[in-house]
Parts: structure tokens; C-alpha cells; sequence
């Protein structure tokens, strides 16, 4: 596996830093609301397991999976749910807790899906954002880190289902994926 690695992006250290600065900043901006923190399966299941630790508040943890890639390396802009919550989001504030943001397509989605079950406020907090290949304009309020236009994977990122066990973030050889 590490042999696919092209370059390491982001160390062990480096993520654990900026995972510890961005569960301080929730903690701070959401006081006791006792937000639905949701996570966005698979990608961002190791990020949000480190991430609610960090979080010194009272908060209730959900997940919603949703597909847009499949085995691709480019999302298919069509978006299907293959996990819903379990909690209802009516009146809460939540914060959508993805690995990365790409072209934001399947995030505005989830967004407007959610939007539609009346939460009171939604964050969006992304470990990793992509901002070269936004096609739509996303408001999110807590960045990791800004990536440039390379495909990645480790920490929960994934290529073909392999690699989210990598506990750094890395660009993968082009060989691989293509």
C-alpha cells in the first residue's frame, strides 16, 4: 500500500494538531446546544472518531452514508443516501462532519436534504477542502486543511475501498488510479 503512496501530505502529528484546533473551535462556537454531530460515512468515519473526542461539549453522534463515486475516481453528481439518521435533526443545530470537500456537488445534496428536515443551524466542518474543483459554492465553517488538486488517500480517504487504513494523508501514484 505505501508503495502506491506518492507523497505524504499531511503527517500523523500534522492531522492530530489541526483535528485538536478545529474540536476547540465547535466546542467554543456551539457552547451547550448539544449539537448532532454527523458523520458522513465512509469517508469521514476516522476523522469524526478523532474529532468528537476533541470535542469538550455534550453532543449526540449520527451518521448518513451517501455515494456519488462508486469505484471512480470522479464523482457521478448523482447522489443516493445508503445510510439515513436515526436521530431527527428537527430544531437541533448539527454539524456535518465530511473528509473532504471536492466539487461540493454531493455536499449541496446533503445539505438541501437536510435543510429540509428543519434543524434549527447546520455547520459543515471538512477535514480537507479542494477549492479548484468546487462546481458549486459551499459555505463551510471549519477547514482542515486547503489540498491542491491531487488525489488522495489514508486517514478514512479512500481509493476503491483501499487505503483509508493509511494514518497519514498522501497523494497517490497516478499509475494507480488511472
Amino acid at each position: 500500500m505505501r508503495n502506491d503512496v506518492k507523497e505524504i501530505l499531511f503527517s500523523e502529528k500534522m492531522i492530530q494538531d489541526k483535528v485538536e484546533e478545529l474540536g476547540r473551535q465547535i466546542s467554543n462556537d456551539l457552547g451547550d446546544t448539544n449539537p448532532i454531530v454527523i458523520g458522513v460515512l465512509k469517508g469521514a468515519n476516522v476523522f469524526l472518531s478523532d474529532l468528537i473526542r476533541k470535542i469538550d461539549i455534550p453532543i449526540i453522534v449520527d451518521f448518513i452514508a451517501v455515494s456519488s463515486y462508486g469505484l471512480s475516481t470522479e464523482s457521478s453528481g448523482v447522489v443516493k443516501i445508503n445510510k439515513d439518521l436515526d436521530f431527527s435533526i428537527e430544531g437541533k443545530d448539527i454539524v456535518i462532519v465530511e473528509d473532504i470537500i471536492d466539487t461540493g456537488l454531493t455536499l449541496k445534496y446533503l445539505l438541501e436534504n437536510l435543510k429540509s428536515r428543519g434543524p434549527k443551524s447546520i455547520r459543515i466542518c471538512s477535514l480537507l477542502d479542494k477549492p479548484e474543483r468546487r462546481k458549486v459554492e459551499i459555505k463551510v465553517d471549519y477547514i482542515g486543511f486547503k489540498i491542491p488538486d491531487e488525489f488522495i488517500v489514508g486517514y478514512g480517504i479512500d481509493y476503491a475501498e483501499k487505503y483509508r487504513n493509511l494514518p497519514f494523508i498522501a497523494s497517490l501514484k497516478r499509475e494507480v488510479y488511472e
